[in-house]
């Protein structure tokens, strides 16, 4: 009787066995859906923006703001009155403006007409350049 007990024990875990195998590759299924499921769903609300602390009061260098008194070739084209250096920049790209010695290509270069050329020392200077062409102008 104990080898009839031992064989339906054997019985009924053979095909547990073999179900357990079935049943392993519809779990790989199953988790494969979610995954699917879940680039499906709706992007995530943004996050409140945080709230910055209130800004400064910004000061200007004292440097920037001091008059400085321009050269005769420079006083030309803004005047002879002594300004600061941000007021002298602010004027010479009037003149440029004025005049359209902007470059039409190269919107960087701007062309020197006569009074120009004589701060400049040449026929075309970039803007980045102009503004350390126009302080050795300045003191």
């Amino acid at each position: 009787m104990a080898t009839a007990k031992k064989a339906k024990k054997a019985a009924k875990k053979a095909p547990a066995k073999k179900a357990a195998k079935k049943k392993a590759p519809a779990k790989k299924a199953a988790k494969r859906a979610p995954a699917k499921k879940a680039a499906k769903k709706k992007a995530p609300a943004k996050k409140a923006a945080k709230k910055k602390a209130p800004a400064k009061k910004r000061t200007p260098n004292a440097a920037f703001m001091k008059a400085m008194t321009p050269s005769a070739a420079l006083a030309a084209i803004i005047g002879d009155k002594a300004m600061p250096r941000t007021e002298v920049t602010k004027k010479v790209w009037e003149y440029i403006k004025k005049n359209g010695l902007q470059d039409k290509a190269k919107r960087t270069m701007i062309n020197a007409d006569a009074k120009l050329r004589e701060i400049f020392n040449k026929a075309q200077v970039s803007m980045f350049e102009m503004t350390k062409l126009i302080n050795s102008h300045l003191k």
